[in-house]
This record gives structure tokens, sequence and C-alpha cells, in this order.
């Protein structure tokens, strides 16, 4: 989420890999679970105890010292632009290809996805692929089976099990807009998260509730809505659409991740660009991507069949009632 660890080997030398952490610090080794060695990954540990801080003095700032509207609606808004660029774009798009997209919107899901602070798309997008390819086993990254806190936020400063698959984002390695967000991530996430932000609250005279609103306590906030995909969504809800994953549909999921709680629908049919697929459930991100077809900016959106839902979730109900004779 914020710089990992990478899994995918640069083109130019095969051999050379991405240090763990797009900033580049020490880690620390110890003994984690079943005694095996990992390594604390100290970069990462001090962005989250960083930004966590500042957001918390964002609340202060609003609630004891200067409250402004202005600066709370532009983190509203810079929420929903950088909550959409993980949702629409890095998940939706960019990991599973469940529809496409003019450059315009590829390069805005790019650069507010940058301000998400969640890595490259490159290096987000290989590590959900793989978390889709070995869910609940020992090469999920965020596996939930290792504890709710592991999958919520521990994975991201605990170095996990080697994810060394590179051939699984060849297709975003090829993507010029992909590489070009990869190379300057750093800047673009600073650019985009910070500087943006408080740049524009400036305007009206609050630079320092722009950068600590705007910026970190809506980074705060984005963080764990999107942490709770990994874990409150691998906990809480039901599995109508298939038993073999911890992937439960949940409603409470859906409202804080912009769509994104129907997670067992989602596990089974990935690549439909749906996560809710009646038009009661809450998936703004569903709304957006289907409405930007109108001005040709989104195309070639999947959607599973009913037939294929149906059939699928009446052998789920039958499985989970069928007894064997006496």
């Amino acid at each position: 989420m914020i710089p990992q660890q990478s899994s995918v080997c640069s083109r130019a030398d095969p051999r050379r890999r991405p240090a763990h952490g797009a900033l580049s610090g020490s880690a620390t080794r110890y003994r984690g679970e079943q005694n095996t060695v990992r390594r604390l990954i100290w970069t990462n540990l001090i962005v989250l105890i960083v930004a966590h801080g500042l957001g918390i003095a964002g609340v202060v700032r609003l609630a004891f010292f200067e409250f402004s509207w202005a600066t709370l609606t532009l983190a509203t808004i810079w929420y929903a632009c950088c909550g959409l660029a993980i949702t629409g774009g890095y998940h939706r798009l960019f990991s599973h290809r469940s529809y496409a997209a003019a450059w315009p919107l590829r390069l805005f899901y790019l650069l507010f996805g940058a301000g998400s602070v969640q890595n490259s798309a490159l290096n987000w997008c290989t590590d959900h692929r793989i978390h889709h390819a070995h869910t609940d086993r020992p090469r999920d990254p965020y596996n939930i089976r290792r504890g709710f806190w592991w999958a919520h936020i521990r994975w991201i400063y605990i170095q996990g099990p080697s994810k060394r698959q590179p051939d699984i984002a060849r297709d975003l390695e090829a993507d010029p807009l992909v590489r070009f967000q990869h190379k300057y991530y750093v800047v673009l996430a600073a650019l985009f998260g910070f500087l943006l932000p408080g740049a524009i609250a400036a305007i009206w005279g609050d630079l320092i509730g722009g950068l600590l609103v705007g910026g970190f306590l809506r980074l705060t906030v984005q963080w764990h809505a999107t942490f709770a995909v990994n874990s409150v969504a691998h906990c809480l809800g039901n599995r109508p659409y298939s038993k073999k994953t911890s992937a439960r549909d949940s409603f409470v999921t859906a409202l804080i991740s912009l769509g994104e709680g129907y997670h067992n629908f989602h596990h089974r049919f990935q690549a439909d660009y749906r996560n809710g697929i009646r038009w009661y459930h809450f998936d703004p991100t569903k709304w957006f991507v289907w409405t930007m077809q109108w001005p040709r900016v989104t195309k070639a959106l999947k959607r599973t069949p009913r037939k294929v839902i149906a059939e699928t979730k009446r052998a789920v109900l039958a499985a989970t009632t069928m007894r064997p004779l006496a």
C-alpha cells in the first residue's frame, strides 16, 4: 500500500529489483509467525506513524483552532478523486482489466493514485494479482489467515513471503503511462498527496490546513478505507457466490470503500467491472465507470451474464444446505 516490496523485475535488468520501499529504508530482522525470520521495514513504519500523527493534528486544528468549510470541502473532493483512482483505476482497470479507458482517465487515475500513497500502480497491481492467485494461502501478501491486523496494516511494514512472479504484470510494464508513474512515483505522491492540496488551500489563506486536512487527514482516512477491503471484507459479511475463499459481501465495507465491499462476488467474478451487481448496491465506482461510457471515456465494460451469476449462487446454496445421508 505505502511503498512496499516490488514483485516486478525491471525490463532493463531483470536481475535487479527495487528496494523494499520506494523511499528505500532500512529493515530489522526478527522472528515472527512460525519462528520464521521477518524484517521490519522502517521506511514504511515511519511513514505510517508520521502520517497518522499529522492526520490527528488535522482533526485538532479543525476542532479547536481553525475550522474551514473550504478546506474541509477540498479534503472531501481530494478524498473522492484519490479513492476513485484506487477503486476504479488501480483495482478495476489496471489490476483486472474489467473495462478499457481513454488515456486522460488513465492519467487521472495514475496521478491521484500516486496521491493516495499506496505505491505505484505497477507494484500495487502486482501485489493484488498475486492476492487473487493465492488468496488465503502463504503467498497471499495480505493473507487474512495471518490475522486481522496483518491483512489490515502489518503486511505493509513487515516483510512477508517472497512474491517473485515476474510475468504477472507484463501488460502493465508495457504501458508507457504506468511506467512513467512508476518511475516518478515518489515525486507524484508528494505533489498530489500533499503539496497541491496545501497550495490550493493557500488561496483562501489556509496552507497549513490544506496540508494537514486535505493531505494527511484525508490520506489516513483513505488508507483505512482501502485497508478494510483486505481485512474487514474478509471477515464481515456473507459468501453467496463462493465458499472457497474468505472474501465476503458486506454493505458496511462497501460504504467505507466506495463500493468495494461486495468482495465475495468480486473474488468469484473478478473480471466484472462491478462489485455491487444490483441497482441498489452502493457502488459509486461502478456508477462512475458506467457513466463515463457516454462521453466515450470508458468502453468494453465486462459484465458476468445473469444466468451464470444465478447458477453459481444456486450451486453454492445447494452445497451449503446439502446433508450427508445417514
